[in-house]
């Protein structure tokens, strides 16, 4: 089970950029000769790294950028929208969750780690329950990922 380091740590930080995240990370260490299973460790720790950082920092500087004049009108609105859309999502309590979940779980372009965590932080979303539905969400999306690679592969083949 050896593999190049080298590999490991582009499938590593590859995993870690907005909007490709461990869909484009997955298929470059299965691609490389990773194995699956140190491929996906790799690259659920490359994307969820960033989470906690996205969670809290997001609303931080969206407060801190609403009062500003070029751009307080835009993040005013922004914190107003998901603060109103946060407390009609949260209504279902649970169900705004597994909607996370989904969101992040299901590979479609705009979807994933970041973009969930971000809704999730407007939406003044438990921490605690939005990284547990992100990460269940990253998983999901890895292992569709990760199928449909190895498909791919195996078609190529």
């Amino acid at each position: 089970m050896s593999f190049d380091l080298f590999d490991a740590i582009v499938s590593f930080f590859i995993s870690m950029v907005p909007l490709i995240e461990i869909r484009v990370g997955i298929i470059y260490a299965l691609g490389s000769g990773i194995p699956t299973i140190p491929a996906y460790i790799i690259c659920i720790v490359g994307n969820m790294l960033p989470v906690p950082v996205i969670f809290f920092l997001a609303r931080k500087v969206l407060e801190w950028g609403k009062d500003k004049k070029f751009i307080g009108k835009f993040f005013t609105f922004c914190l107003e929208k998901g603060h109103k859309g946060g407390q009609k999502l949260m209504a279902g309590k649970k169900g705004a969750y597994v909607a996370l979940f989904l969101f992040v779980g299901i590979p479609l372009p705009g979807t994933g780690a970041w973009t969930g965590t971000l809704a999730a932080s407007i939406l003044d979303m438990d921490f605690k329950k939005s990284t547990i539905a992100v990460m269940c969400g990253v998983v999901l999306a890895g292992i569709i990922i990760g199928i449909l690679t190895m498909l791919g592969i195996n078609i190529l083949k």
